[in-house]
């Protein structure tokens, strides 16, 4: 995986991002609405950035259940956090070693691949639930498929991937990625 793919997903992330109106409309995201899922990404995007960084996690009060971050500004601020994340990891620097995600120490590229499933599986959540068509390169959803398929058996055991869907032989290779993060290709709101 190479941080050349982060900048046109983050892109096409933001455009979808910035086409979303409904608040409350449901996600393919398991448990979160749009609300739901924005503050999920307003409140973790600061924990992917320093750990790209290599520096201490922020210390919220309280958890992502407790945060309401998603204030009358919340496109602002997704677009800042994004071109901050991209461009920390938009370096080969952030992609080699080690890191801590909180207090869990893991390759830094484990990191960087997250940040990118972050714009494409949570864009095509959000493009599904404000009914937006979404266009990611396939070297991106690839990559994220590959890294779906590694981290598969923890992230599920902990509750970020759903069970794999199946899709079919001939399947793009964002539904490959949508299935094996748990997300039925097909889901309609």
């Amino acid at each position: 995986m190479t941080a050349s793919l982060l900048r046109p997903a983050a892109a096409e992330f933001l455009r979808i991002a910035g086409g979303v109106t409904a608040l409350t409309a449901p996600t393919p995201c398991a448990g979160y609405d749009v609300r739901g899922l924005l503050n999920h990404l307003l409140y973790w995007g600061p924990w992917l950035i320093a750990a790209g960084r290599r520096e201490d996690p922020p210390t919220p009060a309280g958890g992502e259940a407790e945060a309401a971050l998603v204030a009358a500004d919340w496109l602002a601020d997704l677009e800042k956090q994004t071109e901050t994340m991209v461009e920390v990891f938009g370096t080969p620097a952030a992609w080699t070693g080690t890191t801590s995600l909180g207090s869990a120490s893991m390759p830094s590229a484990v990191v960087g691949a997250m940040v990118l499933g972050e714009f494409v599986l949570h864009g095509w959540d959000l493009a599904r639930a404000s009914g937006q068509p979404c266009a990611y390169a396939p070297e991106a959803a690839t990559a994220v498929y590959e890294s779906t398929v590694a981290m598969g058996a923890q992230a599920r055991s902990m509750g970020v991937y759903g069970p794999e869907v199946a899709v079919g032989a001939g399947a793009s290779p964002l539904e490959r990625a949508l299935g094996a993060a748990g997300r039925d290709p097909d889901w309609t709101a």
